[in-house]
């Protein structure tokens, strides 16, 4: 029988990040130039780690790059292992008054084209105080902000607002509005006539695929949902196909309207209104690295 795994080294952890890069770049090639060494280092590395966990990790070879069932389990837990470090390397330099590490921070998807929004601001604020943190930044769905807060692989997440939790910590910053829209190729686009709700019923709907304001609204309003995606660039995509209606903020839909390419579908029942806001732990309270960057996100946003 394998012998479990005893105390983890620095040349474990090392492993660790190694494995890390690849499952994040998918495959050897493409890790090598964020780890800068060679792919044949690289496959050594990995090997090493599968001998040291006595487990297979992944696939690699010819047909491409896969990771196994416990090479995804490994990932998860890796992150949340460095997330831990990271953590602790923080609250070390908050004892010396330091603002020195990583601040991680996950955002969901298209804010950036809304003017409300001022998180570049509050990082370049953040930047003068702090010059030397090394920051990541992570798009991804609300669920996995939410999750990744709580686990400590995210210090800060920036979601819409949504059934929020008793173990975080929220603060309100901007808000965008949502409509619905068609593309070009949809019988809707040209319709002249009043667009009625028992017509946009029987319309095809792709909606996100997460707990969401948007789910929540789609239920409410009965949509015939047929089609999802996990962030707004794949209902945009879907959207332009003519083969479905779907909602998106109206800032990053703007492009797509004044090229033609979609018409929002006129109706006040048909819209809504998302705030969004900044969430971190309650538990454990939040290192002076973190809190100056909550605060420059309070001090931009006008809080």
């Amino acid at each position: 029988m394998k012998a479990l795994l005893g105390n983890l080294s620095d040349a474990d952890i090392r492993l660790l990040r190694i494995f890390m890069a690849v499952a994040r770049c998918g495959g050897l090639s493409a890790a090598e130039l964020e780890l800068n060494i060679g792919r044949s280092t690289i496959s050594r590395h990995l090997k090493d780690l599968e001998t040291r966990l006595g487990i297979t990790l992944c696939h690699r070879g010819r047909a491409g790059f896969s990771l196994t069932q416990e090479g995804a389990q490994i990932r998860d837990a890796a992150d949340r292992l460095i997330g831990s470090l990271e953590d602790f390397r923080n609250q070390v330099n908050d004892l010396h008054r330091s603002l020195q590490g990583s601040l991680s921070i996950a955002i969901f998807d298209k804010t950036v084209t809304n003017q409300a929004c001022r998180i570049h601001q509050a990082i370049a604020a953040y930047l003068k105080e702090a010059p030397d943190v090394f920051i990541r930044i992570h798009i991804v769905p609300v669920n996995s902000i939410e999750k990744g807060v709580l686990d400590g692989s995210y210090q800060v997440g920036i979601i819409p607002t949504h059934r929020p939790s008793t173990s975080l910590e929220y603060i309100r910053l901007f808000g965008e509005q949502m409509y619905l829209y068609c593309g070009r190729e949809h019988p809707l686009f040209t319709q002249a006539e009043s667009i009625t709700p028992e017509i946009i019923a029987r319309q095809r709907y792709a909606g996100l695929d997460f707990h969401s304001p948007n789910m929540d609204v789609s239920h409410k309003l009965g949509l015939n949902k047929v089609a999802t995606a996990n962030d707004q660039e794949g209902i945009a995509t879907l959207i332009k196909s003519g083969g479905f209606i779907g909602f998106l903020p109206e800032h990053y839909a703007r492009v797509f309207v004044h090229a033609g390419e979609m018409k929002r579908i006129p109706s006040p029942d048909y819209e809504y209104f998302c705030d969004f806001a900044a969430l971190y732990r309650k538990s454990p309270r939040p290192t002076r690295l973190v809190e100056h960057f909550l605060q420059s996100l309070r001090n931009v946003h006008d809080l």
